[in-house]
């Protein structure tokens, strides 16, 4: 199989997490990484668009020669194709509450932080928009808020004492905010607590860039 992906860019980052958490923890999965390069416009090439028409990132090829193009679907398929050694729990209750975290996450704090980096500073040089950049601050403030009252348990990590999917979106966004020299966790000490802590796993310094 071939992931498709790029460095710092948010979502090709998860992936890439998940799949350096895999191979900390002892199962390295058959993937090979390939960089399309955005700064250069390579995802706008017909080579990338016959993989993904919408010209986004990641992309996994499978064996057969078909794609996915979502990388929660990446990271579900990879975990049923693998299940030895799988991120997800076998507990049902708290798999639910790791995904519920997830999806928390991803739509409310991760998706608007995608476009607020390129209304603040746009790495692929898209004007900027304050006010929209502003709106976007005020939008996220009551999820962070969620966030840091969930670790107040002392949990090493967002939906427990294992890593998940919810560690991976939040710290490939953090790190896609901090790309561009900007701090939005705010007084969240335990939000501050645990960004400190995944990003010193081996899994996170061996992907995350800034």
């Amino acid at each position: 199989m071939k992931l498709y992906t790029v460095p710092v860019a948010p979502n090709p980052t998860k992936v890439m997490l998940y799949l350096a958490e895999r191979a900390e923890a002892g199962t390295a999965l058959p993937v090979e990484q390939k960089i399309v390069n955005t700064l250069k416009g390579r995802q706008r090439e017909p080579e990338h668009l016959a993989r993904n028409p919408f010209g986004t990132l990641p992309v996994l090829e499978l064996d057969d020669g078909s794609y996915l193009r979502e990388s929660l679907a990446i990271i579900d398929y990879l975990e049923s194709k693998y299940p030895d050694g799988a991120l997800a729990i076998s507990d049902a209750e708290a798999r639910a509450r790791a995904r519920d975290l997830e999806r928390i996450i991803e739509l409310k704090i991760a998706n608007p932080l995608a476009i607020y980096v390129h209304y603040k500073k746009s790495p692929l040089g898209l004007p900027p928009d304050p006010q929209q950049a502003a709106a976007i601050e005020a939008q996220i403030q009551a999820p962070l808020d969620f966030v840091e009252e969930t670790l107040g348990d002392g949990r090493e990590l967002i939906a427990g004492d294992s890593v998940s999917t919810a560690d991976l979106t939040l710290a490939s966004h953090l790190q896609f905010v901090r790309f561009i020299g900007v701090d939005i966790l705010g007084e969240r000490p335990r939000l501050r607590a645990w960004d400190t802590r995944y990003r010193a796993r081996p899994a996170a310094k061996a992907i995350l860039q800034c």
